[in-house]
């Protein structure tokens, strides 16, 4: 079965944005799928006296869909506050990659949801408060 993906979510697979670790990151968080296997990790760098996340990474494993909604998510949230990029849904990620076919919204979800784990180890590392998740029906 062939998918119809974006020219977006067929340049960011091939072609991924801020792929790679940054090995003193601030924030590191993993968000996978059991069910399709996707496993995403996010690293990121924020300046404590600002709050601006001034680099960020990714690496994952999975599906175009996944990779693409890795770089993507990467791309929304680099240059912003914490606080913005915690309100990065996944249907922002889907939108901004022109959409995602029906049975692969699940890769957005799992990209929110590493960003959300990054931002929360980021928090509590720095003597904040962290910020329950909310959990997506697939």
């Amino acid at each position: 079965m062939a998918l119809d993906y974006s020219q977006k979510v067929m340049d960011h697979f091939i072609n991924p944005r801020n792929v790679g670790e940054i090995p003193d990151a601030d924030g590191i968080g993993e968000a996978g799928n059991p069910k399709c296997g996707d496993i995403m990790k996010i690293y990121l760098k924020v300046n404590p006296d600002t709050n601006i996340i001034e680099d960020v990474k990714f690496k994952t494993f999975g599906c175009a869909s996944a990779i693409a909604s890795s770089s993507m998510a990467t791309e929304l949230i680099k240059g912003r506050t914490i606080e913005d990029a915690w309100n990065l849904t996944n249907s922002a990620v889907a939108e901004a990659l022109d959409g995602l076919p029906p049975i692969k919204m699940h890769c957005s979800v799992l990209a929110e949801e590493a960003i959300h784990t990054a931002l929360n180890d980021y928090r509590q590392k720095h003597g904040m408060k962290t910020i329950p998740m909310e959990h997506h029906e697939e």
